[in-house]
């Protein structure tokens, strides 16, 4: 932890930093990859709808990852965003690699975009129990942003 005049004790700073915030940047990095990954991959009758909507939801995962990491910093950490050290902690399940139908791509980022919702808000409990309520509040935002996509994706599975 590097010195900060942040009032929050260092070590609720250190523990919110390792056990939520850490963590969560992990699974912003995967799920922005795993958006990205059916982007370039999906194919079928709805693929124009398919391939914008996967993308607006990558940009809105790269706007997740940045405000955990900047909220990291905020507290006084480092970050740890590397694709490899990203990819040791995400809690999210792998994507499957060979699919390519729209109906394939919409059923693995629905369950990508439902864990990874679920995920974030226990992050909000979790900074709450920590008297952390900046970092809740920034779980909270990406938490409407996260039902939102689920939301939209989950609509193609209606079809």
């Amino acid at each position: 932890m590097r010195p900060t005049k942040n009032d929050i004790a260092e070590g609720t700073r250190s523990k919110v930093i390792e056990s939520i915030l850490t963590p969560r940047l992990a699974d912003s990095a995967d799920l922005m990859l795993q958006a990205k990954q059916a982007h370039w991959n999906v194919t079928g009758t709805n693929f124009i709808a398919l391939h914008e909507l996967f993308d607006k939801i990558v940009d809105d995962a790269e706007e997740y990852l940045d405000l955990i990491a900047e909220r990291v910093r905020q507290l006084g950490g480092n970050v740890e965003g590397t694709l490899r050290a990203c990819a040791k902690r995400t809690a999210l399940d792998e994507y499957p690699l060979h699919i390519t139908a729209s109906r394939d791509h919409v059923e693995a980022l629905s369950n990508a975009l439902a864990k990874y919702g679920k995920a974030v808000r226990q992050a909000i409990d979790d900074s709450d129990r920590a008297s952390d309520f900046d970092t809740a509040d920034i779980f909270t935002e990406i938490s409407r942003g996260v039902d939102k996509w689920l939301w939209f994706v989950e609509s193609h599975l209606r079809e």
